[in-house]
């Protein structure tokens, strides 16, 4: 596995992810009531990476969500600043460690979303899912997403968002706040780190103000839709060409 630098962003979200990392794709599975599966296809969609397009998937944690970006031909790079959460998703591929094209067209590479460690205009198109509330600054980390993208490429976020039905929406901060942490301490996973989980859900974006954050970081072409009522929301943009 490749380590790049991980000294800039908190290293107590890292440690709290690594802690969490063995079953971490289950817990989300089941506090999601299996719509995080349906997420990740959305967000492969939106992406479309075609025959010889390079993907970076950042937060990608166990690669879960960057194999749906092979599939068509493409490669992709798994970034993320949790080892345990890396070194999880390379042991479950059946390898302990990553050379030339990575594991099953996935290479796996520690780093900072605020201190990417790729060139200039590398990738075809950048993608984060469900982690873009852990980057220390919103813009700057989007600004580096920016720069690593090539000329006309593009990016996909899918993060939690805020549910415009304003009695549903109430309905979900009580499961958020109340029952998200019991039910993955109950599954057996870090309750801890889905308290966190659930406190940055409820003081994040909303939908129309993510999209302003991204068209500040220079993207252009900026678009969003919601998924399974607004609990989370698909934000698309291009980079000028």
């Amino acid at each position: 596995m490749t380590r790049a630098s991980l000294d800039k962003h908190p290293h107590e979200v890292a440690a709290m992810f690594d802690r969490t990392a063995r079953r971490y794709d289950l817990v989300n599975d089941v506090i999601s009531a299996g719509q995080v599966r349906q997420w990740r296809k959305a967000t492969a969609a939106a992406v479309d990476a075609g025959p010889g397009e390079l993907v970076l998937d950042l937060g990608a944690g166990t690669g879960t969500s960057t194999d749906t970006f092979t599939r068509l031909g493409a490669r992709a790079i798994a970034c993320d600043f949790s080892m345990g959460m890396l070194a999880t998703g390379v042991r479950r591929r059946g390898s302990s460690g990553l050379s030339g094209g990575g594991v099953r067209g996935v290479s796996f590479i520690a780093g900072d979303a605020m201190r990417l460690p790729f060139a200039d205009e590398t990738f075809d198109a950048v993608t984060i899912s469900v982690a873009l509330r852990n980057v220390h600054d919103t813009v700057a980390g989007l600004r580096e997403m920016l720069r690593v993208t090539r000329p006309g490429g593009r990016l996909v976020i899918c993060e939690f968002s805020h549910p415009p039905l304003k009695p549903f929406d109430l309905v979900y901060s009580q499961y958020l706040m109340r029952l998200l942490p019991q039910v993955a301490k109950a599954i057996g996973s870090n309750d801890d780190s889905y308290e966190y989980l659930a406190e940055s859900i409820r003081d994040w974006h909303d939908q129309a103000s993510l999209a302003g954050l991204i068209q500040q970081a220079g993207w252009r072409e900026v678009a969003w839709r919601n998924l399974t009522f607004g609990v989370v929301a698909l934000h698309r943009a291009r980079k000028s060409g």
